[in-house]
């Protein structure tokens, strides 16, 4: 929504593409980073002699040090800006793989997890706030963009990851890996918004925690409700994406015979095929609606599922999880806005309780893949998540507030025309 005429946007100026480039590239370098840990996963259960269950565990440690972080991210961010803990994290992340990949046993592994889901999760916050304060700089809308960065990312690592550790070794993929993320800290730090001084800094920070619940249950119990509502369809719309990430390459070897090199394909078709749609997703959304998108994605996204389940043949599973990463790619994008855009509730506390719900789902739930997989087996789980998201079809009428960004828009540039 355009500023008043007496309130200028400000820091106006910063509108030129500097910040804009560098919060894209934060984006795209954690996407990377997460991207070439889908295919170090079999390497290192191979290495330590982990079960899909013991698997499992290992990524639920990885979830509480990211759960763990993004509380604390947010209040640095809060009291300093967001530039610095995005700077500091992506610092810490490029070391974050390698631990993983050289921990010669489980007594390093944990630590090494826990640190890893700390880092990537403290850098998913704090870009995520440099994005919003970005945004606010500019007349357009760029956070679909910069997940698409995110996705792009993805992309790269898990389909260069494989090649690469069949070429150096997990131990050289992963010390690649941390001195391209240090490689790209610099355009970050000499183009990122740094928003300390920026008036937009305190709305552009969710308050986090309890605090959360506790504001928007004083102002409006039924925006609360609604609030819950949407961060419990985020949490299961997280689901698939999760167990992509965790579990992909893992399903590709085990399953299907692929090599090593092979692995990273699935995470990479499904990123690539997210990243399409991300970046168009604005428009589809504008044209069709909130809701109507919705529709469609998910019963996209269940039929890449199906077809991953089902087919056993290495293209056609590759074309299921393009399929899925189309279908999802809307789907949370959508959820945070009619989040963010609850009426009754204060800037930023919708937003705030729907991502803390969502993420739990995409950080927890590979964890319970692992000990179902080992009982139930892969297809069995791709055809359950296949009708969770049937389920989720049901509670599309929730995310009908996301259009209020469209429509105060579309208010906005008539009452420019009309003056």
């Amino acid at each position: 929504m355009t500023p008043p005429t007496n309130h200028p946007r400000p820091a106006a100026r910063l509108a030129a593409p500097g910040p804009r480039l560098a919060v894209s590239i934060a984006f795209l370098v954690n996407g990377f980073v997460l991207g070439s840990w889908a295919p170090q996963v079999p390497v290192l259960a191979a290495r330590l002699g982990y079960s899909e269950t013991a698997l499992g565990l290992l990524i639920l440690v990885f979830g509480l040090g990211a759960l763990s972080a993004m509380p604390l991210i947010g209040v640095v961010i809060s009291k300093g800006g967001s530039k610095r803990p995005t700077l500091a994290t992506q610092v810490l992340l490029a070391a974050a793989l390698a631990f993983l990949a050289f921990a010669p046993s489980t007594a390093f592994a944990i630590p090494a997890a826990f640190f890893f889901g700390v880092t990537l999760g403290g850098m998913d916050v704090a870009m995520n706030a440099n994005a919003i304060a970005v945004e606010k700089t500019r007349a357009k809308a760029i956070m679909s963009s910069c997940h698409g960065f995110w996705s792009l990312g993805g992309f790269a690592g898990a389909a260069a990851g494989g090649p690469l550790i069949a070429t150096l070794g997990p131990q050289g993929h992963a010390l690649f890996v941390g001195a391209l993320t240090l490689a790209l800290l610099w355009p970050v730090y000499r183009f990122g918004l740094d928003d300390r001084t920026l008036p937009v800094v305190g709305a552009a920070v969710p308050a986090s925690g309890f605090a959360s619940f506790a504001e928007a249950a004083r102002r409006d119990r039924t925006a609360l409700l609604k609030a819950l509502a949407i961060g419990i369809f985020t949490l299961f719309a997280f689901f698939p994406e999760g167990v992509a990430i965790d579990w992909s390459a893992l399903f590709l070897r085990q399953d299907l015979g692929v090599d090593v090199a092979a692995s990273g394909l699935a995470f990479a078709a499904f990123s690539a095929a997210m990243a399409l749609f991300r970046f168009i997703g604005d428009p589809l959304r504008d044209r069709f609606g909130s809701v109507p998108t919705l529709v469609v994605s998910l019963c996209t996204a269940s039929s890449g599922l199906c077809l991953i389940a089902l087919s056993g043949e290495l293209f056609w599973v590759l074309v299921g999880f393009a399929i899925m990463g189309m279908g999802l790619a809307n789907v949370v994008p959508v959820a945070f806005s009619a989040a963010g855009n609850l009426p009754g509730l204060k800037p930023g506390v919708g937003i705030s309780i729907a991502t803390t719900l969502g993420y739990s789902g995409a950080l927890f739930a590979p964890s319970a893949v692992g000990f179902a997989a080992e009982r139930f087996g892969f297809s069995t789980v791709f055809l359950t998540l296949a009708g969770l998201l049937g389920v989720l079809l049901v509670m599309t009428p929730l995310v009908r507030n996301a259009d209020r960004v469209r429509s105060e828009r579309l208010a906005s540039r008539s009452d420019q025309v009309a003056l």
